[in-house]
This record gives structure tokens, sequence and C-alpha cells, in this order.
């Protein structure tokens, strides 16, 4: 690869994050790996080139402290990977299928996930932005959910929904200073412990985590500088074709379809 890139990935120990994390550095860049498993970072750190960070990201401290640990290491920061996430099945075991009703999310359940799914990143990407521009090369890739789990699945979904909006106005209010700014989902149900054995799924048809680690690395690389302000579905990137021509056909728009379409006021400007 043409430059090797120092990226922080987020809920690194296990499932997603550790997919991406070890396709980043087979690809040849070094990953300051996040997450609060210290037994599961320290079985992923089996390079110099994984930096393994204990950090609670439910926590202000925790996140920019996560950053400052991995410039400390690296002496830079290029890219952001926000994949840690908290899901319904830390609720439950069955929380996949026994969805949780409105009148059971306290403000302490609804704080733990907000914590998570909503804040950190915005504290991660706040943290990063600083060297990203002194470097004058930056990335920040979201992990949200499909359209149909932001919908139905409470609270998870809608946190998730405000993270893909989030998403949108970074890509923008980013764009003069270089910074992409891209949300990578996978496309279904994945199997990682993310989803509990009580919801009595069968692993054996979800999605290989390992499908994310592809569209990572070409996310992260130089050729993906112009490709900002999309989401791309992992479970549709055919690793067979050139980076950018996966993208067009896995990719499309981040958020959702006919925007604009309610903004009476806009019609006929």
């Amino acid at each position: 690869m043409a430059n090797s890139r120092i990226v922080l990935v987020t809920g690194a120990a296990g499932g997603i994050g550790a997919a991406i994390a070890k396709a980043l550095v087979a690809a040849g860049h070094s990953v300051a790996a996040v997450d609060r498993d210290a037994g599961r970072l320290n079985q992923l750190a089996t390079s110099e080139r994984i930096h393994p960070i204990m950090a609670d990201l439910a926590s202000e401290a925790g996140c920019r402290e996560a950053v400052a640990s991995a410039v400390a290491r690296f002496g830079r920061l290029e890219a952001v990977i926000n994949n840690a996430g908290i899901g319904v099945s830390s609720l439950r075991p069955d929380g996949e299928l026994n969805l949780p009703t409105v009148e059971e999310l306290t403000a302490e359940i609804w704080d733990k996930f907000y914590a998570t799914n909503v804040r950190a990143p915005m504290l991660i990407v706040q943290a990063a932005l600083p060297h990203m521009r002194e470097g004058r090369f930056g990335r920040i890739i979201n992990n949200t959910t499909s359209f149909r789990t932001m919908l139905r699945v409470n609270p998870y979904g809608p946190l998730k929904a405000a993270l893909e909006a989030m998403s949108a106005v970074w890509a923008a209010e980013l764009k003069a200073d270089g910074i992409t700014v891209n949300v990578l989902i996978p496309g279904g149900p994945t199997d990682t412990p993310f989803i509990a054995d009580g919801a009595g799924w069968d692993r054996a048809k979800m999605l290989r985590p390992q499908i994310m680690g592809a569209p990572a690395c070409w996310l992260v690389s130089d050729e993906a500088a112009d490709y900002s302000g999309n989401r791309i579905i992992a479970a549709n990137w055919n690793a067979a074709l050139p980076g950018a021509e996966a993208a067009k056909k896995a990719g499309r728009a981040i958020g959702w379809p006919e925007l604009g379409t309610d903004a009476v006021w806009l019609r006929g400007s």
C-alpha cells in the first residue's frame, strides 16, 4: 500500500472491531485498539502495530484519554472508526426478540445507551480532529445500523439514527478540511457476541464480521480521498472489484431516502 495510516478503532477487542483491526494491520496500517475488555485486548495485540488501550468510552475522560494514548504511542492519528456500541442483548438475553418497550426505558438505561452509541463517537472525533488537521489527512468511519433496526429496536435504533444524522452533518462540515466521513454497516445480523444466544437465531445464517475489513481498509486509503458522505453496506462489497467500483456498488448517500421531501419551505426555491 502507498501509505501506512494510524487508525483508532473503538470496540476493537471482539466481533466486528477485531475483524476490522486485523484487516487494517494486514493491509499495513497501525491500530490503536480501544476496548474495556483487557483480556480480549491482550489477545488481539499480537503485533507491535496494535496498541491496546483499555478505556470506558461511556465516560468523557475515557474518550479523550483513548485518543491521547493513541497519539502518545504513534505520534499521530489519521483515522477513527467508531465501532463500539451497546445493544439490547445487554438488557436481557432475548432482547433481540423481546424488544424493550418505551415504558421499560429508565433514565439510567437511556443514558447508558446514549453515552456509548452517540456521545462517545462525538467525543472521540472531537479529540481526534486537531491531529487530523495537523497531519492534513483524516478519515472518520461510523458504524450505525440498518434503517429497519433504527425504526424498530428501542433504544438502540433511534440512537444509531442519531449517529447516522451526525455523520451527514460532519461530512458537510469537514469537507473543506479534506476529512472524509462515511458510514459502514454489515447489512444484517452479524455473528458476534453483540447478539446473545438468547435471540435463538441461527448463527450459521448470520453475516461474518470479517466482511467489514475490506471496505474499512479502502475507506482509510488514499484512493478514498474524495469519497465522503456515504454509507457502505459491507455485505454488498465485492472484493474482486477495484475499491472505487466496489464502493459505488455497495454504497449510497448517508441518511434516509427522499431527503428533502418533507421540507415544504424549500419547495420551489
